[in-house]
C-alpha cells in the first residue's frame, strides 16, 4: 500500500461550497460516500436544500457581475495559481480520488496532472478572447465582439473526478462566467480539492458554487431559473435528454458530453503486437470506465484469432488490486451498480451466442471488483454491442470489407470517439473520413489533449471542452454598428 505522509492527508470533511464560504452538513439530508475498493464507508455528504441552491443562484448572479468586468490577467492569474496548487498537492489529491472513485493511484495522479495543464492552458487563452473590425465607408464601424454568456449550471459525472470538475470551471472562469458545478456524489473529495486550489488562488467568492444534492431536485431547481444562461452537462444520454428539455423553457446554450459506444477498426495491416498493447491498455484504463473507451472491436478476417488470442493473454495478466496498491494495473468499479450492469450485458451476450475467452465474473472481495473481459464472435444484435457496457469488457465481432466495417462502426446513434488500426495511409485517410464521430484516433488511443476540442456528435451530444473551441463555448457574440 502507498504509505500516508504529510502530503497525503486522510479523506476530508464534505463540505458544500457556496458564495465563498465552507458549508458542513448541518440539519441538512446525507449520504454515504462509498470506498469502491472495500465497500465501506469514507464520510458522509451534505446535500443541499432548496434554501441552498437560491443562495448559490444568487450568488452566482452577483459573481457574475464582478467576474464579467475582471482583467484578462487577473482572471489568468487565478487559473494558473490553481494549476499549480494541483500540482503541489498532487499526491494528496490523487490518493483520495482513489479512494472515493477506485481508479489506480497512477491512473489518478496522471488526471491531476492532466487538469492543471488544463489550467494553464486556459490561463493563457484568457486573454486572448479576439473581435474583429468589419472594413466600412470612412466615419463608420462595425465591431464583432465576444462577452461571457453569464452563469453556468455544470453538472460532471465520477469517472473522472478531478479533471471533470476542471473542465466545467477552467474556461467558464477564463472567459468571465460564474458557476454553479454539480459534481457526482460519489466523488465529492476531489472537486473540493478544486474548488480549494481556486479559491486559494484568488477566485472571488460567488464566482463559482460547489453544490451536491439529489440530482433530479437540483437539476430542476437550478435549469428553471432565468440566472442560469447556460447547461454544461457530462453523462448519459438519457439524462442528457431530459436536461434538454429542461432548459428549453428558457432556452439555454448547452455544452452535452453525452454516451459513446467507441468503435475500433481492426484491419488486417495493422502492426498487431503495437496495436493490441494500445487497445488493452486504453480498455481497462480506469476499469473500462472511460466514455471514450475503446468497446465495439472489429477485427478483419484474417487476423481477427490472432488479435482475440493477443487480448486474452494480455488481459490475464493485469493484475486487479485496490488502487492504493503499488503494482495495481486496474482497481475496482467506481459503485455496486457497475458490477451488475456489466454481469447482466455479459450474460446476455453468452446467451445470444458470444464465446467467453477471458473473465466474465466479479472477482470474490469486498469491493466492486470485476475481471477483465474478453468476448469473442459477438452478435451485433446483443445488448452490449448497442448500450455502452462502461466496465472493463472486450466486444470483439469480424469484418470482411472495408464499407463493412465503417457501417457497424456508424451504425448506432452514438459518435463520440472511434478507433482504427492499419499501417497504409491512404486506407487511413478514408476511414478517418467515412466515421462518424466527433474524435477520431488513428493508430492511438489517446483522443484528448488540453488543446484540442474534446467532442461528440449525434446523440453523443454538441458543443466542445478543451481547446479554444472551449471557451466558445462559453461566450456569446455581439455586432455593434456604429455611424
Amino acid at each position: 500500500m502507498i504509505e500516508s505522509t504529510p502530503t497525503q492527508a486522510t479523506y476530508p470533511p464534505l463540505r458544500l461550497h457556496i458564495d465563498g464560504e465552507w458549508v458542513g452538513a448541518g440539519n441538512r439530508r446525507t449520504q454515504p460516500v462509498l470506498n469502491p475498493a472495500t465497500g465501506k464507508p469514507l464520510g458522509e455528504l451534505p446535500l443541499v436544500d432548496a434554501a441552498d441552491l437560491d443562495r448559490a443562484l444568487a450568488a452566482a448572479e452577483t459573481g457574475f457581475d464582478r467576474w464579467r468586468r475582471a482583467k484578462p490577467t487577473d482572471r489568468a492569474a487565478v487559473l494558473a495559481g490553481a494549476a499549480r496548487l494541483l500540482r503541489e498537492r498532487g499526491d494528496a489529491i490523487s490518493r483520495n480520488a482513489t479512494l472515493e472513485e477506485g481508479k489506480t493511484f497512477a491512473e489518478a495522479r496522471d488526471e491531476t496532472l492532466a487538469a492543471a495543464a488544463l489550467l494553464d492552458f486556459y490561463a493563457g487563452e484568457a486573454v486572448r478572447l479576439y473581435g474583429r473590425v468589419l472594413m466600412r465607408p470612412p466615419g463608420q464601424r462595425t465591431m464583432v465582439t465576444r462577452e461571457p454568456i453569464g452563469p453556468i449550471a455544470a453538472f460532471s459525472p465520477w469517472n473522472f473526478p478531478v479533471h471533470n470538475p476542471v473542465r466545467k470551471l477552467g474556461a467558464a472562469i477564463a472567459t468571465g462566467c460564474s458557476v454553479i458545478l454539480k459534481p457526482a456524489e460519489e466523488t465529492p473529495a476531489s472537486a473540493m480539492a478544486v474548488m480549494q486550489a481556486l479559491s486559494e488562488a484568488g477566485l472571488p467568492a460567488g464566482v463559482a458554487q460547489l453544490v451536491f444534492g439529489i440530482p433530479d431536485e437540483v437539476s430542476r431547481h437550478l435549469l428553471a431559473s432565468p440566472i442560469i444562461r447556460k447547461l454544461s452537462f457530462t453523462g448519459s444520454t438519457a439524462v442528457g435528454k431530459e436536461l434538454m428539455r429542461l432548459s428549453a423553457d428558457t432556452v439555454k446554450k448547452m455544452t452535452l458530453e453525452l454516451g459513446g459506444h467507441a468503435p475500433v477498426i481492426v484491419f488486417d495491416d495493422c502492426d498487431l503486437d503495437r496495436t493490441v498493447e494500445t487497445l488493452a491498455a486504453a480498455k481497462f484504463r480506469n476499469a473500462g470506465q472511460v466514455c471514450v473507451s475503446p468497446t465495439r472491436f472489429y477485427v478483419q478476417d484474417a487476423v481477427c484469432d490472432r488479435f482475440v488470442e493477443a487480448i486474452t493473454e494480455r488481459s490475464n495478466r493485469i493484475r486487479v488490486a485496490d488502487g492504493l496498491d503499488d503494482d495495481a494495473e486496474m482497481g475496482p468499479l467506481a459503485n455496486p451498480r457497475r458490477p451488475e450492469s456489466v454481469d447482466s450485458m455479459i450474460g446476455t451476450a453468452l446467451s445470444d451466442g458470444a464465446r467467453l475467452m477471458t473473465g466474465g465474473e466479479r472477482i470474490d472481495d469486498d469491493g466492486f471488483f470485476y475481471r477483465p473481459t474478453v468476448l469473442a464472435d459477438v452478435p451485433i444484435e446483443t445488448r452490449a454491442m448497442n448500450e455502452e457496457p462502461f466496465g472493463p469488457v472486450v466486444l470483439a465481432a469480424r469484418f470482411a470489407t472495408f464499407d463493412e466495417a465503417v457501417d457497424q462502426a456508424n451504425r448506432l446513434p452514438y459518435g463520440l470517439a472511434a478507433f482504427a488500426f492499419t499501417e497504409n495511409g491512404r486506407r487511413a485517410n478514408h476511414v478517418a473520413d467515412a466515421i462518424e464521430s466527433g474524435m477520431v484516433g488513428i493508430n492511438t488511443a489517446r483522443v484528448g489533449a488540453a488543446d484540442a476540442p474534446f467532442q461528440g456528435v449525434k446523440q453523443s451530444g454538441h458543443g466542445s471542452e478543451d481547446g479554444s473551441e472551449g471557451l466558445e463555448s462559453c461566450l456569446v457574440t455581439k455586432t455593434i454598428h456604429m455611424v
